[in-house]
């Protein structure tokens, strides 16, 4: 009835409807982002959206609507807010301005990537994990990986080509962030 109203242009049943509705929008919008400041603009947001796409409304449950609205809108918000955030820290870093992670951050996030690479180096056919393992993480020249398996430096360089190239193929840049 009250869409029904609104739909009609009486502002005061949007109103209403805002009034009605504000808290379930703030609290999905703030378990979202977890910032009150910013969980206020996005539930104004979230009402301006719903007011605009009122007309697309088909009776299958307003609540329901107005929620997967409000919580794609405070996801898209987050997403926004990453993004500037690595925008800012690529800008800092190429000023050389950017403040490293304190020492437990920094060693906790090394770990982590460093028992991810590990694993991912597992999914590697046996004949590349080993020149990989050795040239990357032990950091072994080719004529040492070269002696050490008792072959030319060139089938090294052979060998590490291709290792690179089935990565390339089988792995996705994010797989390792």
């Amino acid at each position: 009835m009250l869409i029904k109203k609104v739909l009609a242009g009486q502002d005061h049943a949007f109103r209403l409807l805002v009034e009605k509705y504000s808290q379930d929008v703030f609290r999905l919008v703030f378990a979202v982002l977890r910032d009150q400041k910013e969980a206020e603009d996005a539930a104004q947001e979230v009402f301006i959206k719903i007011y605009t796409s009122l007309p697309q409304y088909e009776d299958q449950g307003f609540k329901t609507w107005i929620s997967r609205i409000a919580v794609n809108h405070a996801i898209d918000v987050k997403r926004k807010q990453a993004r500037r955030k690595e925008e800012t820290m690529d800008f800092l870093e190429g000023e050389g301005l950017a403040t490293p992670p304190d020492g437990v951050e920094k060693e906790v996030l090394e770990g982590n990537r460093r028992r991810l690479v590990r694993k991912r180096l597992e999914e590697l056919p046996e004949n590349y994990r080993e020149v990989i393992y050795g040239f990357y993480i032990e950091e072994k020249s080719y004529q040492q990986l070269a002696e050490e398996q008792n072959v030319q430096v060139k089938t090294i360089e052979t060998k590490l080509y291709r290792a690179r190239h089935w990565m390339k193929q089988h792995w996705k840049e994010g797989d390792f962030s």
